[in-house]
């Protein structure tokens, strides 16, 4: 990302990344998902950051189920205990959504920028 002045010149200010800044942490959704997917209940999940009116922003995560398991309340807490367990305590999706299909790129990787759209993320 940058900027440009009256005279037409580029100043980099900053790359656009899917890090998530909470409470000063810089978080890396990829780690997140990675943990996630190591649960026998899911099938694929994808992280963004969300507005936090307290940290700035914190994990949301999105969970596609593996076959066999339903949504609930108590897996959604299953799932971010297997996190806490596995990472740094800031880094668990302190929100997390069931969705039956995850956005993919022609080549399979998550399309974060869509579900950043139905997220309600900055």
């Amino acid at each position: 990302m940058g900027t440009l002045d009256e005279d037409g010149y580029l100043e980099f200010v900053s790359r656009k990344d899917d890090v998530i800044i909470s409470s000063g942490y810089r978080i890396g959704p990829e780690e997140i998902e990675d943990s996630l997917s190591g649960h026998d209940a899911v099938a694929d999940a994808g992280v963004i950051g969300v507005p936090d009116d307290q940290r700035g922003q914190v994990p949301k995560a999105f969970v596609q189920l593996a076959d066999g398991y339903e949504p609930s309340d108590d897996l959604a807490e299953e799932l971010q205990q297997y996190v806490k367990d596995r990472l740094a305590k800031y880094e668990y999706p302190r929100q997390l959504e069931f969705i039956d299909q995850l956005p993919t790129t022609a080549t399979g990787k998550i399309r974060r920028a869509t579900l950043k759209s139905q997220g309600n993320a900055e």
